[in-house]
C-alpha cells in the first residue's frame, strides 16, 4: 500500500471510530486509533501514516511525534471534505 492508499484508508478509519463535529470535520484521540485492533492490522507505521496525512493539510493535530501512552488524549481532527460542486451550483454562480 502507497502513502496516499494509507491516508484514505486513515481517513476511512478516523471516520469510523471518531465523532462527527457541527463542522463536519471528525474528532478522535490518539489512544482510540492506536489501541484500535483493525487499525492496528491496517497500519504497520500509524505514525508514520498520521504525520503524512497532516504534511498534507488532510488532518490537524497538536504537536510533531505522538507516542503510545504519552500522547493517548491528543485529539486528531479530520478536516471536512469541500462539498462537490454541482452542475446546477456552477449554473448560478456563473449567473
Amino acid at each position: 500500500m502507497n502513502v496516499e492508499e494509507e491516508v484514505e484508508r486513515l481517513k476511512e478509519e478516523i471516520k469510523r471510530l471518531g465523532k462527527i463535529q457541527d463542522d463536519g470535520s471528525y474528532k478522535v484521540t490518539f489512544g482510540v486509533l492506536f489501541n484500535d485492533d483493525k487499525c492496528a492490522n491496517i497500519f504497520e507505521a500509524l505514525v508514520g501514516t498520521l504525520r503524512a496525512a497532516k504534511k498534507r493539510k488532510i488532518l490537524t493535530y497538536d504537536g510533531e511525534l505522538l507516542l503510545q501512552g504519552v500522547h493517548d488524549n491528543v485529539e486528531i481532527i479530520l478536516k471536512p471534505t469541500p462539498a462537490p460542486v454541482t452542475v446546477a451550483a456552477e449554473a448560478v454562480a456563473k449567473g
